[in-house]
């Protein structure tokens, strides 16, 4: 099987997609930023040239995510192909991604932006022991106490607000949008309806990648 890419706006449940296909396929799952945290841990030439535009407060250079990812591709876990999550994220890096591994297929989710608002509102997490919860989708059993550690202190992020939600789906609609064009010229582009029951969703993608 070639590679794939699996993309989605913030609270679409992608990372919960990925582990099932990553499980399904046996295509190791590779995400940049775990790749870049994993590189500047080993202190790896590519890794040490990020950490210097990280330190900087800059974003990390296409070729220098490009140089990262084409070393990736050459361990032994890669040889049948390997999943891309959050990448690429601009036209610009598919077609830098395009010289260096074949794209089966393009997994796109798709929610309503009501529902991602919904979603990451309505999160938040017991301070114990890290168990997240919702306030409609998965509330506690009793109401104020963790179901695993019975803790009864609880937080939730502070850019889990309405606003900063709707500025992350508009940055995202527009970097994906060219994107989702880019690939669906290619014939490659399936789009998934991701507001669903989980296990519709695996479904409906694992399908698609057999096809």
């Amino acid at each position: 099987m070639s590679s794939i890419v699996l993309f989605g706006p913030p609270g679409a449940g992608k990372g919960t997609q990925a582990e099932r296909i990553e499980k399904s396929t046996g295509l190791p799952q590779i995400s940049t930023g775990d790749m870049l945290r994993a590189a500047i841990a080993k202190g790896t030439d590519v890794g040490l040239e990020a950490k210097s535009y990280m330190d900087a407060g800059m974003l990390v250079p296409d070729d220098v995510i490009v140089a990262l990812i084409k070393a990736r591709l050459m361990e032994d876990d890669a040889r049948n192909g390997v999943m891309f999550d959050g990448f690429p994220r601009t036209v610009v890096q598919a077609e830098a991604l395009e010289k260096i591994a074949e794209i089966s297929h393009v997994i796109s989710i798709i929610v309503p932006d009501e529902r991602i608002v919904e979603r990451i509102c309505g999160r938040f997490t017991c301070s114990g022991c890290g168990s997240v919860y919702h306030d409609t989708f998965k509330p506690t059993k009793v109401e104020g106490k963790c179901d695993h550690c019975g803790s009864e202190d609880f937080g939730r992020r502070s850019d889990d607000n309405e606003a900063t939600v709707i500025n992350r789906l508009s940055a995202y609609h527009s970097q994906t949008s060219p994107l989702a064009d880019w690939y669906r010229q290619r014939g490659v582009l399936r789009e998934v309806d991701g507001d669903r029951e989980i296990n519709q969703i695996t479904t409906d993608i694992l399908q698609t990648l057999e096809k």
